[in-house]
């Protein structure tokens, strides 16, 4: 029998003023906050430069697709980086790699350079870096805060990034409508020098004290063991990530929407892309506010059939003001699953392994970009509405799927129990 659906409780404060009282993960949330609103910016900057120089949805596509791609060759590498060196050092590393990559961008663009080969490179060399500098980032949380505050800290760190998915986009729309895309480019330059700063005022992070100096392959190889081996582990991660390629390269034709079916220009772009993240925000809030009440798989299945019916409606709203409500309903039920299927991973495994599948989860961040190749290609031949609620459709009916056919994943709150109880 199906047990009834429980009210949310608010959450302990003190336990968010413990979080925040340890001066280092006030400086890695300083960190994340900067990398994310630069991510933001360069989120709204980068499509609006490839849009206007090819007017072509699928090679919109392809510039994403230049990001995702690196992040799946070495998304398992960057895992093992996590769990075997110091993860501050993987930090600083990545930064620097990206930011000298935005330099190089930026100084194109300045000197009117830039061509659409490079916005691609650009983003390849993004794509490099993201697989090791977010297994670390996520695997030094649990350094700072230690496991009874882990659930928390992943749901505040995760309303941080919606924030910042809020603010990031909205000064690159005003400052490409006011100044030129130049001056927008550079603001997330600026943002990523100050990650970088940040992330020098970290402490040494090494990896846990059981990590051996077993080979890359082995290593790489024990982690895709485990995962395989844990039927609750894998089914979360496989019911994460499907709907989530079919669904979210919606964002990639968000500059279709905005310039070409509501021909509102790069202000509707940034209008549109706070809304999501303003939406985020909500989901993820709910979330900090529910990290541990039972239902999780049952919440899970409801938001992502919400987000789906929501993201069609968003296809073929008549009109834009229309539109800004129903993608900030959208993506509040998108951050409500990735956050409960994310929280419930990290609570899940082992320190020792935490790299590792963390680096699975950085699928979640490079199966849409996957998908954006395929979306962009419907959205050429079909159109940008009926593409997005097409694949909106199939990612819904994913997940039902998921749901009814694993036993594992229904069963995910008498696993979780169980696991509470050591």
């Amino acid at each position: 029998m199906e047990r009834p659906v429980p009210e949310l409780p608010s959450p302990p404060p003190s336990e968010a003023r413990e979080i925040f009282a340890i001066p280092q993960f006030r400086w890695l949330t300083a960190s994340n906050a900067a990398f994310f609103l630069a991510m933001g910016s360069q989120g709204v900057v980068r499509p609006y430069l490839a849009y206007h120089f090819t007017k072509d949805t699928f090679l919109l596509g392809v510039v994403t697709f230049a990001v995702a791609l690196p992040m799946l060759l070495l998304g398992p590498f960057g895992g093992y980086a996590a769990d075997r060196f110091d993860r501050r050092l993987i930090i600083l590393t990545a930064q620097a790699v990206a930011l000298l990559g935005e330099l190089v961008t930026f100084g194109l663009l300045w000197t009117d350079r830039l061509q659409f080969w490079h916005l691609v490179a650009t983003a390849s060399v993004m794509g490099c870096v993201f697989p090791f500098l977010m297994p670390a980032r996520q695997s030094v949380v649990a350094n700072l805060v230690g496991r009874r505050l882990l659930g928390r800290s992943i749901a505040i760190t995760t309303t941080l990034i919606n924030l910042t998915r809020v603010v990031g986009p909205a000064l690159p729309g005003f400052l490409i409508e006011q100044l030129g895309v130049k001056w927008a480019y550079l603001l997330g330059v600026l943002l990523y020098v100050v990650a970088f700063a940040c992330g020098l005022r970290l402490d040494a992070a090494p990896p846990p004290a059981q990590a051996q100096r077993a080979g890359v392959v082995e290593r790489v190889m024990e982690g895709v063991r485990y995962v395989r081996g844990d039927r609750v582990i894998f089914m979360l991660l496989i019911f994460g990530l499907v709907p989530m390629f079919l669904v979210m390269p919606f964002q990639t034709l968000l500059v279709v929407f905005a310039e070409d079916i509501w021909h509102e220009g790069p202000r509707g772009l940034s209008q549109l892309s706070v809304a999501m993240g303003l939406g985020g925000i909500v989901g993820s809030i709910v979330v900090a506010r529910w990290t541990h009440t039972s239902g999780r798989a049952r919440w899970m299945l409801a938001s992502m059939l919400a987000f789906g019916a929501l993201l069609i409606g968003f296809s073929y709203s008549p009109w834009f003001l229309a539109a800004i409500p129903l993608i900030f309903l959208a993506n509040a039920f998108a951050s409500w699953f990735g956050t409960l299927n994310n929280t419930a991973i990290q609570l899940l495994i082992p320190d020792a392994m935490r790299g590792r599948v963390s680096s699975f989860l950085m699928m979640s961040f490079s199966l849409p970009m996957v998908g954006s190749l395929v979306i962009g290609g419907a959205a050429k031949a079909l159109g940008a509405p009926l593409a997005v609620s097409m694949f909106a459709a199939l990612a819904m009916v994913a997940a039902v799927a998921f749901y009814y056919g694993s036993e594992a994943l229904r069963g995910l709150d008498a696993r979780m129990e169980r696991d509470a109880a050591r």
